[in-house]
């Protein structure tokens, strides 16, 4: 194969206008938000996450793709421009490539990040939309306008698709809207670099190496990454490494080993931006104490002995808002040393339906490093904010209007267990209430399959339960477990009652039973449960959450809240400065028009007048460089102005 440069014309890749809609064209499928509750759903995401579980354990995909620290390709050079023939054209090595010119320094660079995307069309294309604009305007609080063209370098931080990497999700949920977002970009094409959640890893990696690693372009962006973690060289002796946590939230060993060759690599007073699929820093203050393997994994022994205190900025998803921890050391003088500062950001805003910001009890988390002292990162901000996050919560109560398949499965639950019990309360009025109770109490004890049914009714109860402890799990679980026992109790009653007692009072047709009985009293116990047992399930997660700080993800996804959507812009300056604008979306378009024809741009538009436009969170966050590599810096803007 020839290895000689190959010219890439910026006149031959230039947008065009967008043509006219063919009428056989193949329409866009405009998925709505994943139904968590959906029981379908739930078996499959079941079964796929004991499959990936046990085959991640036993035969990593990570061994599979580890480079070889003889052949492979280090880290991919963007602190250099692209080389160039005399006319100006861009030079691409074999694979379609632009080669890094490593005498001429990159005077700046903008990247964007997205994680937690590929859900619904209106909040996942809504992201993309904005991303994909050649620059956003955006206001800070003193009213300063900033202008952010769009990036060099997109960035996926992780769980890129839901509710699995099947390849129709992938392609309807994640690459169609990202292609409709950006049709055409112009040369040099911006690049786009993913690293997987625990979701892509639902079939071993399998779609998302198809995606990011095998193929040299994503829609219009470049994908050059041929492994699941990366490490880029970024202007300013910034260095950005995407890692890739697996399953367990832990690195393999191969890939240890691929970072410390990247920190080999480093220079003295580098710095580092780490980019993780989850938050583990939220997860350690959570959950260490019950459970130590959050304190001692390979990802510990890659901040705390490889990086150390070289990381400027922690990044990741998983959690699907906005948060932010800082570490803001003084000086002597007592003013912050803002070039020592270090940002801890979750971003997982990209399309998935939102997480609450008011589940953690803390105001700060720690870091230990391997000479003995500490960091104690103060929380600063969230979006949405805590009170905005505890009123959604209110949405629970409507849990029947979101999950209505969920009341099928509910009032099938409802249905069984009567049916199982079979107890002939119909002659029992109000005044008879303690005859009643004990009637089914004799049923459930006659009759083995009832009674092991209730049984596991409870103890299923006591396993969905979200929580570390014991007592709180029986307690919690038993409760949730008796308020849809009662309740059925109730209405089986009133519905043998009906039947019995009313209907046959005088015939025949509807005595205890009897096939109309029978029929009737198991349509009504079938909507009792279909109405009763979502109603039960939104008040429980409800209150679990807005009172125990239990069940965050449950009590969320159970809304398919699609607005509050985030992601960040970063640029790192010709000074060496690093900024962030931190970027929301409070209410996506829930409509949108096709670009008229012979126009250039993004092909669906928003055409919702109540859809916000982008806007920051918060004043954007500026990590100074540090004083103590002015000289380097200094030769760099040398070698700039020099050509």
């Amino acid at each position: 194969m020839s290895t000689e440069p190959q010219v890439k014309t910026q006149a031959e890749t230039a947008p065009k206008p967008y043509p006219k809609r063919q009428e056989n064209s193949l329409p866009y499928k405009f998925k709505s938000m994943v139904g968590w509750y959906d029981p379908s759903m739930l078996f499959r995401i079941a079964i796929q996450t004991v499959v990936s579980a046990l085959f991640g354990e036993r035969s990593d995909f990570r061994m599979l793709e580890s480079y070889d620290a003889n052949t492979s390709k280090i880290y991919f050079d963007y602190s250099v421009q692209y080389k160039q023939d005399p006319a100006g054209n861009l030079l691409t090595d074999e694979e379609g490539f632009y080669i890094p010119d490593k005498e001429r320094p990159r005077e700046e660079i903008w990247i964007d990040y997205v994680s937690d995307t590929g859900d619904g069309w209106n909040p996942t294309y809504s992201v993309a939309y904005h991303v994909a604009q050649e620059q956003l305007l955006l206001t800070d609080s003193s009213g300063k306008t900033h202008v952010t063209p769009r990036g060099d370098i997109l960035l996926f931080g992780g769980d890129q698709v839901y509710p699995a990497p099947d390849k129709g999700e992938y392609e309807n949920r994640l690459i169609r809207p990202y292609g409709a977002a950006l049709p055409q970009a112009s040369e040099p094409k911006p690049r786009v670099f993913a690293i997987p959640g625990n979701h892509d890893w639902y079939d071993s990696l399998v779609g998302f190496t198809r995606i990011f690693c095998t193929n040299p372009s994503f829609n219009e962006w470049k994908a050059p990454q041929h492994r699941s973690y990366f490490a880029l060289k970024l202007p300013h002796g910034w260095w950005l490494l995407g890692t890739d946590v697996q399953l367990d939230s832990d690195l393999d060993l191969k890939q240890v080993e691929y970072f410390k060759r990247v920190c080999d690599e480093m220079e003295d007073g580098d710095r580092v931006i780490l980019a993780n699929a989850e938050s583990y820093w939220v997860d350690q203050k959570m959950y260490a104490k019950f459970d130590e393997d959050y304190l001692e994994s390979n990802l510990d022994y890659l901040q705390r002995e490889l990086i150390g205190k070289k990381v400027q900025v922690f990044l990741a998803g998983n959690q699907h808002h906005y948060r932010r921890f800082e570490y803001r050391p003084l000086k002597e003088d007592g003013t912050p040393d803002d070039s020592q500062k270090v940002e801890k950001i979750t971003a997982g805003g990209g399309g998935a339906f939102l997480h609450p910001t008011h589940e953690i009890r803390f105001d700060s988390v720690e870091d230990t490093f391997s000479d003995g002292t500490t960091r104690t990162y103060q929380h600063v901000s969230s979006y949405p904010d805590v009170e905005t996050s505890k009123k959604l919560t209110r949405g629970n109560f409507g849990f029947l209007a979101k999950n209505k398949t969920f009341g099928l499965f509910t009032g099938f639950m409802y249905l069984m267990t009567a049916w199982l019990l079979l107890a002939p309360i119909g002659t029992y009025g109000l005044s008879q209430f303690s005859e009643a109770v004990w009637t089914v109490i004799q049923s459930t004890l006659a009759t083995p399959e009832g009674g092991l049914w209730v049984a596991f009714f409870l103890i299923s109860f006591c396993l969905f339960t979200d929580t570390h402890s014991k007592m709180y799990r029986l307690f919690a679980g038993m409760t949730h477990a008796l308020s849809n026992l009662i309740t059925l109790f109730f209405v089986s009653w009133g519905a043998v009652y009906l039947c019995v007692s009313v209907l046959g009072a005088d015939s025949t047709w509807f005595q205890f039973m009897s096939i109309s009985q029978l029929t009737l009293s198991g349509a009504l116990i079938f909507l009792g449960g279909f109405l009763a047992g979502p109603t039960i399930m939104g008040a429980y997660l409800y209150v679990s959450l807005n009172v125990f700080g239990r069940h965050y993800n449950e009590a969320f996804s159970s809304m398919q809240i699609q607005d509050y959507r985030n992601f960040l812009r970063m640029h790192i300056d010709i000074e060496g400065n690093l900024t962030i604008y931190p970027v929301g979306i409070e209410r996506v378009a829930r409509k949108w028009k096709e670009r008229p024809a012979g126009s250039t741009g993004s092909r669906f538009l928003p055409d919702d007048v109540n859809a916000t436009l982008p806007q920051l969170i918060e004043d954007p966050i500026v990590v100074l460089h540090s004083d103590e590599t002015k000289p380097e810096r200094e030769l760099d803007r040398q070698l700039i102005d020099a050509g």
